[in-house]
């Protein structure tokens, strides 16, 4: 909350009458994307944050991990391995959109995508502005003069608070 874009994002959605606080805003955010749920043996061992940005192994195969700097980093490492894309944003500055296909650790990711060049921030705060105003559902947007969709999921098996929903999922669509 210290950014100006979550402070932006905050004042934007307390315009809305969406949060009456900020304090009830952080709280919520919180939750919906650091609230623990089962993706699996009904252990609460996963998070919206945790299968957005770094990403989990179900099933033999990658699902999540559309964050770049997180793909940089391992890539860096040796443990993930870029093999190509399936498609390019129309931008030639960044942040821009790439469609990946990689392993990870052995785990292979046949689609996936992610902003490149964003801040963690920027991604978070438009993944959030889309799940409240679009939860399940194609949110679309113009950036920088381009048409942009973001795709979010609630998670539907668990809920907190007043019966919220969780975030399963958000990821950009290809423009």
């Amino acid at each position: 909350m210290k950014t100006e874009l979550m402070k932006n994002l905050f004042a934007f959605l307390h315009q809305k009458n969406r949060y009456g606080s900020e304090q009830e805003f952080v709280a919520d955010l919180k939750e919906m994307w650091f609230g623990l749920y089962s993706r699996g043996d009904g252990e609460q061992d996963s998070s919206g944050f945790e299968h957005v940005f770094s990403g989990e192994v179900k099933k033999g195969k990658v699902s999540g991990f559309h964050n770049w700097i997180r793909f940089y980093l391992l890539e860096k490492k040796g443990i993930v391995n870029y093999f190509s894309h399936n498609f390019d944003g129309p931008w030639d500055t960044y942040p821009d959109v790439l469609g990946l296909q990689f392993s990870w650790d052995g785990f292979y990711k046949e689609v996936g995508s992610a902003f490149i060049g964003s801040s963690p921030e920027f991604e978070l705060g438009l993944y959030t502005l889309c799940f409240i105003a679009r939860p399940g559902r194609a949110c679309y947007l113009s950036l920088g003069g381009y048409s942009l969709s973001i795709q979010t999921y609630p998670w539907t098996k668990s809920t907190y608070g007043n019966g919220k929903k969780y975030i399963a999922t958000a990821y950009v669509i290809s423009p």
